[in-house]
């Protein structure tokens, strides 16, 4: 079965990340017909651009995925419970970026490049990982297949558009306030986040951790198949539009030599080396900002730990850390043949 011939639901085709899979979508040359374009009854009527026409935006509704085959859905955790088990009931195929599936045992939660086997045991929803996750379990893969790994400790510089398109503009109108010397208003965030930088990401737990950083070590350990993985991260919303960058060093079972990294990093699919730091050349936001592939640099041996290794990353979060990431999922469960869910394949998983 071609893509083209499926009927795709955009759950948040207003939103950044909707606007991103639409981009996509018409990259792809998929048939304008087969998209239905859906939000909040707020943008319900509104129109989207897609390729060289438009599209007009209808109420995400259970009886709007009548007829569709696959349904992406970027939105709330609550919007997500609500549509996607009406969604699978129709018969589509859900696709969820959002939070609200992920660690369920029954949901796979996949990076294709990592885990895409994963896709054979879904039982009509598939988790999308956070856009922080997803970049860092590619490289922690490649990685790990010349040493396991003991430990993994990572900060991440989290862009505004990981909250949404309104906390980009509200980065945007900050910035010029602030350059105008005029007041700045605060609503995405409990602080100002122009010319600055917010060490929180999420709500905080009892044990001093946000949510956000919570994610990043359940999810991780579920797509890398390593319950005991030991990871522990610090997430920071910087003043940035697009692209999350993290800096991670990994503590392995046997030294790893910084030659044995690039030439693993090099040979993986998605990523790219960005490391000539001799000649200021090293991944960043900006320079990630559109592109799909993650850029990795800065590689060099941790001389805080025997066996250590650290490393620097950019990935646009609203590609391969959320639109791209889905398509990609929807690649591999065509090529699995498995676009409807397999009870003996959800039966016999480990």
């Amino acid at each position: 079965m071609n893509s083209s011939d499926l009927t795709i639901a955009i759950v948040g085709a207003t939103g950044a990340v909707g606007r991103i899979a639409l981009e996509l979508l018409a990259d792809r040359n998929h048939p304008a017909e087969k998209i239905v374009a859906m939000a909040s009854s707020r943008s319900a009527g509104k129109k989207v651009t897609y390729a060289n026409t438009e599209l007009t935006v209808v109420e995400a509704t259970p009886d709007a995925f009548n007829g569709t085959d696959v349904a992406f859905i970027s939105a709330s955790s609550e919007v997500s419970k609500r549509l996607a088990p009406e969604a699978v009931s129709r018969g589509a195929l859900v696709i969820d970026d959002g939070s609200a599936f992920r660690m369920e045992e029954s949901v796979p939660l996949v990076v294709p490049e990592v885990n895409g086997v994963d896709v054979e045991w879904h039982e009509g929803i598939i988790s999308i990982p956070n856009c922080t996750t997803t970049p860092l379990v590619m490289v922690l893969d490649a990685l790990r297949a010349i040493s396991p790994m003991t430990a993994v400790t990572v900060s991440t510089y989290q862009s505004v558009t990981g909250t949404g398109a309104a906390a980009e503009i509200e980065l945007l109108t900050q910035s010029r306030a602030v350059l105008d010397s005029e007041d700045v208003v605060i609503e995405q965030y409990p602080h100002q986040i122009a010319f600055n930088v917010l060490p929180q990401v999420d709500d905080f737990l009892s044990n001093g951790y946000t949510k956000e950083e919570d994610k990043m070590l359940n999810e991780s350990r579920k797509i890398l198949h390593e319950p005991g993985l030991r990871l522990s991260s610090t997430c920071v919303r910087v003043p940035v539009q697009v692209s999350h960058s993290e800096s991670v060093a990994v503590e392995f079972q046997d030294a790893v030599s910084p030659e044995e990294a690039r030439d693993a990093l090099a040979k993986t699919a998605g990523i790219v080396l960005v490391d000539e730091p001799g000649n200021s050349v090293y991944p960043m936001p900006l320079k990630a900002a559109g592109a799909d592939e993650v850029f990795v640099g800065r590689i060099r041996t941790d001389i805080a730990h025997d066996t250590g290794l650290s490393l620097w990353l950019s990935c646009d979060n609203l590609r391969k850390g959320a639109a791209l990431n889905a398509l990609q999922i929807l690649d591999e469960v065509l090529k699995r043949n498995v676009l409807k869910p397999s009870r003996q394949a959800a039966n016999s998983r480990a």
